[in-house]
């Protein structure tokens, strides 16, 4: 199947194929026709099929349909593509919290045969053209509320011409435009190995690494762990935290559930002292969200009606065994344990409920096959530890990205995880095997932080890691050598805690600041973070 994106920017910036990973497609459920719109077959096969009455998606007083979802996604794809001019291969951005509107505005850029460019709502200027200027973005639909830093961020990207807001009654924006349109749109009919998503994951340099899936992607993400591990049913309600900018929360709110007739909620707001009532409100089934989030949420379930919950997965970060245990009492429901990443896709190490086990990750998810190497590239045995390595249906395609080659090794996916497997098989997760920092289910690159903290001007040194902590996981910890003149006090600690969170993402800021003279460097000067590590 020939390319349907008229745009080739995509194709031309993957990696070569040689530094690709060896996919796998094993079994019927991972064999995909060459021309594949994954929005077709999540979306419109069920209105096509007569289920168009369906739940599909809530939140924020909206209550749609499986025809509603599509009729609104159709009203927006032809604004892109008549308004906009977006020709099939473009580049997206979609800038907005969890919201019915905001899944519209992702399946409205699949059918036009688009690129879908996900962004945090935290994010900043600086991280916006980041993204922007690396994926050469052309479109962007934006909360009108989220407006102000990404028209910061535009002088800074000149690829990025076409801009509508959406949530405005402002006309000449995505809401009166997509009101006027007829509620039909011919999907484009790309071909499976057409780029579909660009999903963006920080390094630990802090440049932004983005993660190129095709449609076939997206469908084998959604054939193997959610049908092997979670077995959702299209009766299932789903809930969560992750944004759909994370491709845990793409594909754990929207694209899982839509797989199997199922239907979601999207709160803009779902934080621990949110969810417990959301659930109840919705009679929510299924609920995904990050350890540190189960372990806030355990101690407020009381009064609130949990006997529709059934499933709780975790990812996003290791999942503590107090934690686990912590919920379980609360809750009464065993978690559903799992790590994936954004090279991956999703998740593809995991466990059920009847095989549970505290501590432990999990076994590969069916598709997948994983194994722990060691520095050279040679199998580990059980108990001992080395590089986490996978391969599956889905795998990491850098865009434009030297990095690729560190990722991709002998056709293993390196997944930068340290891990074990035990004497039963199952993987048991160590530490990350770079300077990523993991707090509260966020990836925050320590070297990112440093650069914001070095912007300040009472700031000579600075050097940043990742500290244990029992509620987030790990916090973000800065240790700073202040400019002569200048006191190593609280009042300054507080001040460039402020600073960085309004430099980059306010979740990026250092938790914990300690002052130092002198920072551990080697001859060349580099910066030993592993001593600091170290310190007491």
């Amino acid at each position: 199947m020939v390319s349907a994106h008229v745009d080739t920017f995509a194709a031309r910036n993957l990696p070569p194929r040689e530094q690709w990973p060896e996919f796998l497609f094993d079994g019927p459920q991972l064999c995909f026709p060459e021309q594949l719109n994954c929005a077709t077959e999540l979306l419109d096969r069920w209105v096509e099929r007569g289920l168009g009455d369906r739940p599909c998606v809530q939140g924020g007083g909206v209550r749609w349909t499986y025809a509603d979802l599509q009729a609104q996604a159709n009203r927006i794809a032809r604004v892109l593509v008549d308004d906009l001019g977006l020709v099939p291969g473009n580049r997206v951005l979609l800038r907005g919290a969890n919201s019915p509107m905001l899944a519209a505005c992702w399946f409205a850029v699949v059918k036009a045969g688009g690129i879908a460019v996900g962004s945090m709502p935290l994010l900043r200027a600086k991280e916006l053209t980041q993204i922007a200027t690396k994926a050469e973005v052309t479109h962007a639909l934006c909360d009108a509320r989220l407006a102000e830093e990404l028209a910061l961020a535009r002088p800074a990207c000149p690829t990025l011409t076409k801009l509508l807001h959406f949530n405005t009654n402002e006309p000449g924006e995505l809401d009166a435009r997509a009101a006027a349109k007829p509620a039909s749109f011919e999907n484009v009919k790309t071909s499976k190995d057409d780029t579909c998503i660009i999903a963006f994951t920080s390094g630990t340099t802090g440049q932004p690494k983005g993660t190129m899936h095709f449609h076939r992607d997206v469908m084998a993400a959604c054939a193997t762990w959610p049908r092997h591990v979670l077995r959702p049913t299209h009766d299932d309600v789903f809930i969560g935290s992750p944004p759909l900018a994370f491709t845990f929360g793409l594909g754990g709110l929207l694209l899982f559930p839509l797989s199997v007739g199922a239907s979601t909620v999207l709160l803009e707001k779902a934080s621990p002292d949110v969810l417990p009532a959301a659930i109840a409100q919705y009679r929510a089934t299924i609920l995904f969200t990050a350890p540190t989030s189960y372990r806030a949420m355990a101690g407020l379930l009381a009064g609130h009606d949990l006997s529709s919950l059934k499933k709780c997965v975790s990812a996003g970060e290791a999942l503590p065994a107090p934690t686990r245990a912590l919920w379980k009492q609360a809750s009464g429901i065993e978690m559903i344990d799992g790590i994936g990443s954004t090279e991956l896709l999703h998740i593809f190490i995991s466990h059920d409920e009847a095989h549970a086990k505290p501590g432990a990750t999990g076994t590969a998810v069916p598709g997948y096959v994983a194994c722990v190497l060691d520095d050279e590239g040679r199998e580990l045995p059980r108990g001992k530890v080395g590089h986490l390595a996978v391969k599956g249906p889905t795998g990491c395609r850098y865009l434009a990205d030297e990095r690729q080659r560190n990722y991709v090794q002998n056709g293993w996916n390196l997944t930068g995880d340290a891990y074990l497997i035990d004497a039963d098989g199952y993987f048991v997760y160590q530490a990350r095997t770079d300077d990523m920092i993991v707090s509260g289910g966020y990836n925050i690159a320590g070297p990112e932080v440093e650069s914001a903290l070095l912007l300040h001007p009472k700031v000579a040194e600075c050097g940043v890691i990742g500290v244990a902590d029992a509620e987030r996981g790990q916090i973000v910890k800065a240790f700073v050598v202040p400019k002569p003149g200048h006191e190593p006090d609280e009042a300054l600690a507080r001040e460039l805690q402020e600073f960085v969170k309004k430099t980059i993402a306010p979740y990026k800021y250092p938790r914990a600041v300690e002052f130092r003279s002198s920072l551990p460097r080697t001859e060349t000067g580099k910066l030993q973070r592993f001593k600091l590590r170290q310190a007491p």
